[in-house]
């Protein structure tokens, strides 16, 4: 018995454009809250944790670090965007910290002194964006949970400065340190406490802080108050290990004054570190640089970045460089050769070197031609025998 074939199947019906769109805004949607639901645990020095279901992004972070061989100065200035009305942020440090607001202007002034010096250089051909091939002839070059209290976390202060609640802590035990700050507001991943141990087993202690917007109505954003932090420090060591937290890659940008060039004692599972300036502290008579800067006299100003974060194993130890070589980054400007009202000097070189040679086989002709025509010699007839 012959069976009868299947028929086929029927194409599926093509999407309608409502179809498209809902399928696009559902795709959209869940790329969103995936995105969401990664907060940005750390910045370049500290933790960063928003609450649950909120993102925040430090868009820029420097830091001005000053050692006298006894004591440290951090003052850190972050610029952050996001949705969050506030976000926990904790730092470790090794010794008892005090903790003041900053002053902004003290890295206008440290920019202004380890800016890039500018130079011009010349080239003699045309190159594309020059005549006869493009355009002009500049050719210029181109960031409160309830629980019972354990007497294993000490706060030794806590204040308010300006917008920022700062909480000074010790603690035994990180799970410890972490309740507390549930407890007060500072909401933060299960996995930093395990990533404190490191710093618990040492002794440090820490500095919490809640940032918040001064209008609670809006959300925090933009350039933060500086704040500044010292703390006693036989040696220099800038927190690192905490931005091993973070989920995108990270860049730090140290200024480092101290009595000598300083440089970091490895990368800790970054790049390179970059030096962008070293030199003797030229700081106005007055203002936050010099205040900064006092008893010190060496600047360095170090860069790096750490494109992937859960490769940082370690804090930053810094130390002096084998030398006090000066140094400064040259931005070069390159521009064409020009004389005058802007005339290429390749221009005037190859109309020159056109004269020269027209004249020269000009003048070359003019010789052969007044050159006199000599008579040919006589042809010499031998006399006919016999």
């Amino acid at each position: 018995m012959t069976t009868p074939a299947a028929a086929p199947a029927a194409p599926a019906a093509p999407l309608t454009t409502r179809a498209r769109v809902l399928l696009v805004t559902f795709a959209l949607l869940a790329i969103q809250l995936a995105w969401i639901a990664v907060p940005a645990y750390a910045c370049g020095c500290g933790a960063m944790v928003p609450h649950t279901g909120q993102q925040v992004v430090v868009n820029d972070e420097t830091s001005a670090v000053r050692w006298d061989g006894h004591r440290e100065d951090i003052v850190m200035r972050l610029r952050v965007s996001g949705d969050v009305r506030d976000v926990a942020w904790v730092m470790p440090v090794p010794h008892r910290a005090q903790v003041r607001l900053g002053e902004s202007e003290l890295f206008t002034q440290l920019e202004t002194a380890t800016a890039p010096e500018r130079r011009t250089r010349h080239y003699f051909w045309p190159r594309d964006d020059d005549w006869p091939f493009g355009g002009d002839d500049s050719g210029d070059a181109a960031a409160p949970k309830p629980g019972a209290p354990r007497s294993d976390v000490n706060v030794v202060g806590r204040e308010h400065l300006g917008p920022f609640d700062v909480a000074r802590l010790t603690a035994t035990d990180p799970d410890a340190l972490a309740d507390w700050l549930q407890r007060n507001g500072f909401t933060l991943p299960p996995r930093l406490a395990k990533a404190l141990q490191p710093y618990v087993d040492q002794g440090w202690e820490y500095v919490a802080i809640r940032l918040a917007p001064e209008d609670r109505g809006s959300v925090l954003g933009g350039a933060l108050d500086p704040l500044h932090l010292t703390f006693a420090g036989d040696r220099l060591v800038y927190p690192m290990r905490l931005s091993q937290l973070a989920h995108t890659p990270q860049n730090l940008t140290l200024y480092v004054l101290a009595a000598h060039r300083m440089e970091t004692r490895s990368a800790i599972g970054g790049e390179r570190p970059e030096v962008t300036y070293a030199g003797k502290v030229t700081a106005p008579a007055a203002g936050p640089l010099a205040q900064l800067a006092a008893g010190t006299q060496y600047l360095t100003t170090l860069r790096q970045a750490f494109p992937t974060p859960s490769r940082i194993d370690a804090d930053h130890e810094l130390r002096r460089a084998a030398a006090d070589t000066p140094y400064r980054t040259v931005h070069y400007t390159d521009r064409l050769l020009t004389v005058g009202p802007g005339i290429p000097v390749w221009f005037l070189t190859l109309v020159a070197a056109v004269a020269v040679t027209g004249t020269a086989a000009l003048l070359t002709v003019r010789t052969r031609r007044r050159r006199p025509v000599l008579p040919p010699p006589p042809v010499h007839v031998p006399p006919p025998l016999g």
